[in-house]
């Protein structure tokens, strides 16, 4: 009874031993990688022999995130470009429809030309709407793409990097490890061994994911392409299409008004309000009005500046005619 006891005693310590040595290398390999989270967190430099094994997977990965945001890009550019395409073909249905309304008015040849021009005109902003088909069609498989291969990537990726996280921090452990670590004394040995087989563990599952990464990274380059060029050679050919017949048809209103006397035309740059004009034009008035008086009333003020007696004194020969001419009437009433 007492041998049973003993030995369940035993049996149990063991086990309570063993739980507890795992609940302690859960939490170190718990440390170890939140150390390795905080060094690449803060862009500490890591072990460049470690970093320069991942050069490939690095590059796998810059090219991936260039294809995450060219694809978003493309979207934002799709839309704005059909929005620019709509605004332009109404503006140009727009002066159409304007020339066509002043040809119908103008009974010249130059109202056959607006007349002619309208109809090109909108033809053309009509045929331009055609290019929306191929574009909506471009966005829709790009907004596929992004959703479904790069999300599919973009998750495969994240694995990766937190295996990458684990595979880093048990090096860092079994580096603390080896540094400490004596030959002759069985549990340190014992402890590096455990250490070591947790680095080839996590050694495999990120290498398995790491060629995961590389193959849909590769994979998804590729597929890009054979979308992009699918679906831009339809657009292509529907440009091509437009600008040939908008060529044709601005060519032969050319070809059939050739010869025509052109028109004088001046361009005004500026737009004025009569009524500013008015005001401006009596400001120049009033202008003038007030240096005519500041004239006249620095003519006035030299006059007065003269005392009277300053002629006669001035003046001798005026004086001297004059005193002739009193003696001379004097001689005549004698």
């Amino acid at each position: 009874m007492m041998d049973g006891f003993t030995g369940d005693m035993l049996s149990g310590g063991r086990a309570l031993l063993g739980e507890d040595s795992s609940v302690m290398a859960r939490m170190q390999k718990k440390f170890w990688k939140t150390k390795q989270v905080f060094i690449k967190a803060t862009g500490k430099k890591e072990d460049e022999y470690v970093v320069a094994s991942d050069a490939d997977l690095d590059a796998k990965l810059e090219f991936f995130r260039s294809v995450q945001y060219t694809c978003t890009e493309l979207l934002k550019v799709i839309e704005k470009y059909q929005h620019r395409i709509t605004r332009l073909s109404q503006e140009e249905n727009e002066l159409g429809l304007f020339l066509h309304f002043q040809g119908e008015h103008d009974h010249t040849k130059a109202g056959n030309m607006m007349d002619a021009t309208s109809k090109a005109l909108c033809t053309s902003a009509k045929q331009r709407m055609a290019l929306c088909t191929p574009l909506r069609r471009l966005y829709q498989e790009v907004e596929t793409f992004r959703r479904r291969a790069i999300a599919d990537t973009l998750l495969t990726v994240s694995r990766m990097e937190k295996s990458r996280t684990e595979y880093r921090g048990a090096l860092l452990w079994m580096k603390d490890v080896s540094q400490e670590l004596d030959p002759d004394t069985y549990k340190q040995l014992e402890k590096f061994r455990k250490v070591q087989a947790q680095v080839r563990g996590t050694k495999g599952q990120f290498e398995k994911l790491k060629n995961d990464v590389c193959q849909k990274v590769d994979m998804l380059g590729a597929s890009r392409c054979n979308m992009l060029s699918h679906s831009l050679c339809t657009y292509q050919t529907t440009l091509l299409q437009f600008w040939e017949k908008t060529a044709h048809a601005m060519s032969g209103i050319h070809e059939a008004f050739q010869g025509h006397i052109t028109y004088q035309f001046t361009t005004l740059k500026d737009l004025r309000d009569p009524l500013e004009e008015i005001t401006d034009s009596q400001k120049k008035e009033e202008k003038k009005e007030k240096s005519l008086q500041s004239n006249t009333d620095s003519l006035v003020s030299l006059d007065d500046d003269k005392p009277l007696g300053s002629a006669s004194d001035t003046d001798p020969a005026h004086s001297s005619d004059g005193q002739s001419q009193i003696r001379d009437i004097g001689k005549f009433f004698v």
